[in-house]
């Protein structure tokens, strides 16, 4: 199983688990993140054709964030930090 597919299985099973213990269905968490049915079963199912707008949107809508960690991301911070407080 490719990196990929583990990352979007383990996603799409905890927003199964927020929505259920939200006691949402997918038709109800759908119409909160403002996409389709299909999409929110996609995400469910760990596939890794949703759209990222999409997928964002569900996350949002379930409170769910998302951090990015590797070996240089405190010196990127710091990098970004500059980078941003020029504009």
């Amino acid at each position: 199983m490719s990196n990929l597919a583990q990352v979007m299985g383990k996603l799409g099973e905890l927003v199964r688990f927020h929505r259920k213990k939200a006691g949402l269905t997918q038709i109800q968490l759908a119409d909160l993140a403002g996409v389709g049915k299909s999409t929110v079963y996609d995400i469910e199912k760990g596939k890794a054709t949703v759209q990222i707008d999409n997928l964002f949107a569900v996350l949002t809508a379930m409170n769910i964030s998302i951090q990015f960690s590797g070996p240089l991301n405190a010196a990127f911070e710091r990098w970004y930090a500059t980078q941003t407080s020029d504009q």
